[in-house]
């Protein structure tokens, strides 16, 4: 299995064309990128791992741990990596409607409550996911949250700063952006994992319906200032609920700050319902059973585009014209595969309505 598993990733390096940058870090660059064979639009991340240092590696790879392990309708799909000598190539989901950031400079003063609640709601659902699975964000901020609007849903991306968590116990790790980052982090104490998001999560909530942050001076000397006195002030037309909710998220003391069950119960996100982003996920694979030609056409075009061999791909895609493809791997030959099937096989299934 190995040998053929590294003869598969030396072919697939080809299979999607890079196209504008979309987003620069200090490692990375965010690219557009289309596969070659299917047109599919992806984001690609790609690090440049010769300038990173043992830290920013350690990062790159508990990033990719917990992408894999967090499969969520509010969090952005990784589909594959990509590792070559000097480049890593996270292959992500695309949105299609900017970040929440640029959504909230373009409302003076903040959103509607109404449509407030909504984001927050799927926000909330995420890393309610994530936690469950002892998983902690650690960058939560409205640059990292994106919009899909064919779905109607905004997804959880950029888990660089993210890390595993046992309940009970602290992580030390001094992480994350000034502005959205708990006191405790900025102090560089041991913290609770949990509680530093919900930090972040009151920050996002208060940028949502004022249209700014709660914590932001001219210099960081004085932010740092204002989050260690939690003194922020909160416009008048912001209903009681709401400021119920943003003042027990930030609370100086990680202790009092509402827990997720908390927040979820809480009165100013009643009636809503961020459970129909389940229904509208584009889901990876199709459940649809396959006949023999079109199965066996699909891994035709596979072979001649050399994304594997035929023995590689009939090891992950059973020739069974009545298997259905499983929606937990996300090994590469299977996003190819679908890839292909959604270009040859759903226009034909279209036509003959």
């Amino acid at each position: 299995m190995a040998a053929l598993k590294r003869h598969h990733d030396g072919k697939i390096a080809g299979l999607y064309d890079l196209d504008k940058t979309l987003g620069r870090g200090h490692f990375a660059v965010v690219k557009l990128a289309r596969h070659v064979f299917t047109g599919e639009k992806v984001a690609v991340k790609v690090i440049d791992k010769t300038k990173l240092d043992p830290v920013a590696r350690g990062h790159l790879f508990q990033e990719v741990r917990c992408m894999k392990m967090v499969q969520h309708p509010n969090v952005v799909r990784l589909y594959e990596v990509i590792d070559t000598a000097t480049k890593l190539y996270l292959i992500l989901e695309l949105g299609d409607g900017g970040d929440m950031y640029d959504c909230i400079m373009k409302h003076d003063g903040g959103l509607s409550e109404e449509v407030a609640k909504c984001y927050f709601a799927q926000i909330v659902h995420a890393i309610s996911y994530c936690h469950r699975l002892h998983v902690v964000h650690r960058d939560l901020k409205p640059e990292n949250v994106v919009f899909f609007e064919k779905q109607g849903i905004v997804k959880l991306t950029d888990f660089g700063f993210s890390n595993r968590f046992q309940p009970g116990t602290t992580l030390n790790t001094s992480c994350g952006s000034l502005a959205y980052s708990a006191p405790e982090i900025l102090l560089g104490d041991e913290y609770d994992a949990p509680a530093v998001d919900i930090w972040s999560l009151g920050v996002i909530l208060f940028m949502l319906v004022c249209g700014q942050p709660p914590f932001q001076e001219a210099n960081d000397s004085e932010t740092l200032t204002m989050i260690m006195d939690c003194k922020y002030t909160v416009p008048p037309h912001i209903s009681h609920a709401c400021r119920d909710l943003i003042a027990r998220m930030l609370q100086r003391d990680p202790k009092k700050r509402a827990t997720l069950d908390e927040i979820e119960c809480h009165e100013w996100l009643q009636g809503v319902d961020p459970s129909p982003a389940t229904k509208l996920s584009t889901p990876l694979v199709s459940h649809r059973s396959l006949s023999e030609e079109e199965h066996g056409s699909i891994i035709q075009r596979m072979v001649l585009g050399s994304i594997a061999d035929r023995d590689t791909i009939t090891e992950y895609v059973s020739l069974h014209p009545s298997r259905n493809l499983n929606t937990k791997s996300f090994h590469s030959v299977i996003l190819h595969y679908y890839g292909i099937f959604k270009v040859l096989v759903k226009p034909r299934a279209t036509s003959r309505l």
